[in-house]
């Protein structure tokens, strides 16, 4: 164990994580029927609830016990914190010194390019995350506890974890939220869970340190803009974008179709639509059918997964501010700039290579899923793509297909799943590591692109 890298313990923590649930699942206990489950559904169940995905084989609200829901809540939980954060949170919560090694788990893990200040980051996540998953509950309970009484508390609180978490998993019924498509709170209190989860937490932080410098006096409110981060700025723009963005393409795409948002009146769509667009990046939850979405929107709907949500947060993709340094760099080229730049910052190239590099690879990876599963499973191509993509943006939406997926697409999507929560490129790293090899620099020489 001292001698795996940061990365290679982190990609460890969440297999170990996911056999565990997995062998919990398993147990009689764990289910209504008191049967045992077969290991390949524990197992296919554990891992989408860490990789916060949310594609289930078995209805979560009637195959589980008690029991089951808890470990799935807990492992969801786990997964949207991340193994290490977790372990880390109780070792600090028994009075357990975080060594430099932990601190540099916690850094691989949040994707930081600093050690400074990384406990107090943590215990700042820690409480935030607790604390909008209680007023998320504390919000649902005003709509689910009337409609199922006591039990919908337990209702409230497992939606508020799994929509906060990314993870897009209920307990309420077999067709997600579609029996409340047209129920604004609930529209409302998922998105904003969904998408506080999605923005990252250094966002936050950011936002509330901009917003003391104010309270203050130090800065005018007309400066707070500027005192944000390029990264701040780049995720509050991409997710605002793509949100509105895509609400409005999938609206006119959907409007008349009889399947989705047709019966719906003119401020019903434009909720669905709206909620479609968020809930497409990573949360998994569906106000409306997926199998009825026209080809179209399921194309876009895909892009919207690959994209995801933003970098140290809960949600999967390859993150907004990838995309976002992508079209940055080739509108810098388009323009004849030497450097990519906003708001007059500069974005160094190592940043782009690895945004460059993260997309790549995350493409490659979900192609050759694709290309797989059409080999293996049953099916119209664009059902398959929806579950490819889905699994490997840990999204969790469906067109029905992962109740029938046979034995072999399932080991596929599980990891698709895995992948594409831990990150393909960390994934290559800690299977192909090494040490760092000195830099040999060889004569340039043009290669004609384009």
């Amino acid at each position: 164990m001292r001698n795996l890298s940061t990365t290679q313990l982190i990609v460890l923590g969440f297999f170990t994580a996911i056999i565990m649930g997995a062998i919990l699942l398993m147990l009689p206990v764990s289910a209504v029927d008191g049967q045992s489950t077969p290991f390949l559904d524990a197992l296919f169940t554990s891992t989408t609830c860490v990789c916060v995905t949310g594609l289930v084989v078995v209805d979560t609200f009637s195959h589980w016990s008690i029991f089951g829901q808890i470990v799935i809540l807990l492992l969801i939980q786990c997964g949207g914190l991340g193994i290490i954060s977790i372990t880390t949170g109780v070792m600090l919560m028994i009075g357990k010194k975080v060594s430099l090694k932990d601190r540099l788990l916690l850094e691989d893990a949040f994707n930081l390019s600093s050690l400074s200040g990384l406990v107090r980051f943590l215990k700042r996540v820690i409480k935030g995350t607790f604390l909008l998953e209680a007023m998320g509950a504390v919000l649902y309970m005003f709509v689910f506890v009337p409609e199922f009484g006591l039990k919908g508390i337990w209702i409230s609180v497992f939606n508020s974890v799994s929509a906060f978490c990314n993870a897009g998993i209920d307990i309420i019924g077999n067709n997600s939220l579609m029996n409340y498509v047209t129920n604004v709170p609930v529209n409302l209190i998922t998105m904003a869970l969904i998408v506080l989860g999605g923005l990252g937490y250094i966002v936050w932080w950011d936002f509330l340190r901009v917003f003391q410098l104010a309270r203050k006096g130090e800065i005018k409110k007309k400066q707070m803009w500027n005192r944000l981060t390029l990264h701040t700025k780049l995720v509050v723009i991409m997710s605002l974008g793509l949100i509105f963005g895509g609400g409005l393409v999938i609206f006119c795409t959907e409007y008349a179709n009889p399947l989705t948002m047709g019966p719906l009146s003119f401020g019903e769509k434009i909720l669905a639509a709206l909620f479609q667009s968020v809930t497409c990046r990573t949360a998994g939850f569906a106000t409306v059918s997926q199998t009825g979405l026209k080809d179209s929107t399921a194309l876009f709907c895909m892009i919207l997964m690959f994209i995801g949500g933003s970098p140290v947060g809960t949600a999967g993709g390859i993150k907004t501010t990838t995309i976002a340094i992508i079209v940055i760099a080739a509108g810098s080229i388009i323009r004849g700039y030497e450097e990519a730049g906003l708001f007059g910052r500069s974005i160094s190239i190592r940043n782009v290579r690895k945004a460059l590099a993260v997309t790549m690879v995350s493409a490659i990876v979900t192609l050759a899923a694709l290309m797989i599963l059409l080999c293996i499973q049953p099916g119209n191509f664009v059902d398959i793509a929806y579950e490819v993509f889905s699994a490997v943006g840990t999204v969790g939406l469906t067109r029905n297909l992962t109740p029938i997926l046979n034995p072999v697409s399932k080991l596929i999507i599980i990891l698709c799943m895995y992948l594409g929560r831990i990150g393909p490129i960390s994934m290559a790293i800690a299977v192909g590591h090494k040490k760092k090899k000195a830099m040999v620099y060889c004569p340039k020489e043009e290669v004609t692109v384009g």
